[in-house]
């Protein structure tokens, strides 16, 4: 297992009723879910990292951060964003890359598990 896996994993499966499941039509690729819903989506080595983000943050993303782009299958017009995550990460950069999975996890999960993350959600 890598070590941005590693990260991923500790920072979405942190979350209430957090799950990891590998999808085997998609030849195990990792996602991580809340109540069967995924809020992460990635990739074995956790190179890249889609994540849904309300859409005008989504845009000012991929406006600004290299490698972010709108999401592939039509996902991207949902605020759904694919960005790249390098094996050395800066520690700020991680910082950021969590908030988008906690993000994330507050547009998907259902609101009484969103509010245990943000309680103003």
């Amino acid at each position: 297992m890598t070590e941005n896996m590693r990260r991923l994993m500790a920072v979405a499966l942190a979350l209430p009723e957090a799950a990891r499941v590998d999808i085997e039509a998609w030849d195990g690729e990792p996602t991580f879910r809340v109540r069967g819903k995924n809020f992460v989506f990635t990739d074995p080595e956790a190179n890249h990292l889609t994540v849904k983000l309300p859409k005008d943050e989504a845009a000012a993303v991929v406006a600004s951060e290299p490698g972010a782009e709108p999401a592939g299958y039509g996902l991207g017009r949902h605020g759904w964003v694919r960005l790249t995550i390098t094996p050395d990460e800066p520690e700020d950069r991680w910082d950021q890359l969590a908030e988008w999975v906690r993000v994330s996890y507050t547009l998907v999960a259902p609101k009484t598990l969103a509010r245990l993350v943000d309680p103003a959600g």
